[in-house]
């Protein structure tokens, strides 16, 4: 079967490249994020990702594929051919969705296991969710420190449709949750590297067992079977975790009692203090918090024309609702309430904002700050940590626009 997704219509891309990206009143490293974005290696697309559109993403890798500022547009939810990359090992060979119904999925720490297909979840429940994916190192690429990994700038996120059966459908299914369990556990199907202990790069993580209640068992994605670049034939989809806890290719669903010990949890994806290694007793990268940013105007569209102009972005809260999103045009000195458009998708997905301004002639520094439902405010400052998660920076996300 082929995985060439039909995405659904598609925006009219803005002119440019996703270039230039400022920290507002960081002068020096204003000049570094620009000279860092400005150029970007011209990869090609990798074969699995090969019906991505080429003029809307940056490949940085054969697993890191980042979605263009210019090209978030202005409605709510990311084509498909147009959603970032992230893929921790190589992908499983495309025979995986070539029967789909077939894939089999382990479910334990219930009170009845065993494996079930997809055949048979599509039997057992139907739910639909829009959400924000997006990696944890989404913003990585404003770090001064330039920690290790995909220099990311805000496009390791888009958001989603998702429809599968819930998983709390599938747990009461099986006879519920055994006594005891206080996490779900993921791991991907994924093909494993010979020869090293499978604990060492396996894709599997734990997140507090209450969230199987929004969880989903995953088949499609945006209206179409989920491409294989995205975790087809099925994905463990958990609404306001960061994209590393929605497991891809899932083979085995799991309540467990502790956290899982492979290393991508117990040391990988911890908000480790700079200059330190990670380990269990540090934070998970798990929950998202608060955070907008504006795609229009932007820097690479050139010099704008004096008068009103439309600052547009995306606004989400993570686990919570957007109430609100502010702009300043003068890098947070001043602040005015944006507007909220297009449909609201529910509270894990992003809200559009417009706020329409004046810009007379001279330099302006735009910047976006949301508010979400539980009074949490986007801050104005990155929580600095070894290796550049979670950045919800107003000022890094900020943009340094010239009016002629």
């Amino acid at each position: 079967m082929p995985t060439t997704p039909h995405s659904l219509p598609r925006r009219r891309l803005l002119t440019g490249s996703a270039s230039a990206l400022a920290a507002a009143g960081l002068a020096s490293f204003h000049q570094g994020a620009l000279a860092q974005a400005a150029a970007p290696a011209a990869k090609p697309l990798p074969g699995y990702a090969g019906w991505k559109k080429a003029d809307a993403v940056i490949v940085h890798s054969s697993t890191t594929i980042e979605t263009k500022r210019s090209a978030f547009g202005t409605s709510v939810i990311t084509p498909t051919d147009q959603l970032y990359v992230r893929n921790n090992l190589p992908s499983p060979p495309e025979s995986i969705v070539a029967d789909r119904d077939a894939w089999e999925v382990q479910i334990e720490g219930v009170k009845q296991p065993r494996r079930i297909s997809v055949r048979e979840l599509k039997t057992l429940g139907l739910e639909t969710v829009t959400m924000v994916l997006q990696c944890s190192g989404n913003g990585r690429g404003f770090f001064p420190s330039k920690p290790s990994g995909t220099p990311w700038t805000v496009g390791a996120a888009g958001c989603v449709v998702w429809s599968g059966v819930p998983v709390r459908d599938v747990v009461k299914a099986l006879g519920g949750v055994a006594d005891g369990m206080k996490y779900m556990t993921g791991t991907g199907g994924e093909v494993l590297p010979p020869g090293i202990d499978p604990k060492s790069v396996i894709v599997e993580r734990s997140v507090p067992a209450e969230a199987l209640q929004d969880a989903l068992l995953a088949w499609e994605m945006n209206g179409e079977p989920i491409p294989l670049a995205h975790g087809g034939p099925l994905r463990l989809i958990v609404p306001g975790y960061t994209g590393v806890n929605n497991i891809k290719y899932i083979k085995q669903l799991a309540f467990t009692a502790q956290e899982s010990d492979a290393k991508i949890m117990s040391h990988g994806y911890r908000i480790s203090p700079p200059g330190s290694k990670g380990d269990p007793s540090q934070p998970s990268v798990q929950e998202m918090s608060v955070k907008s940013w504006i795609n229009s105007p932007l820097p690479e569209d050139g010099p704008q024309a004096a008068g009103v102009v439309q600052i547009h972005g995306v606004a989400f809260g993570g686990m919570h609702a957007v109430k609100g999103v502010e702009v300043s045009i003068d890098g947070g000195k001043t602040w005015k309430a944006a507007r909220l458009v297009g449909p609201d998708m529910g509270k894990y997905a992003w809200r559009q904002f417009v706020l329409q301004a004046q810009l007379p002639k001279g330099t302006h520094v735009l910047a976006s700050r949301a508010t979400d439902m539980q009074g949490n405010v986007q801050p104005e400052t990155r929580g600095e940590n070894q290796s550049g998660y979670n950045n919800t920076s107003w000022a890094d996300h900020a943009v340094t626009v010239t009016v002629a």
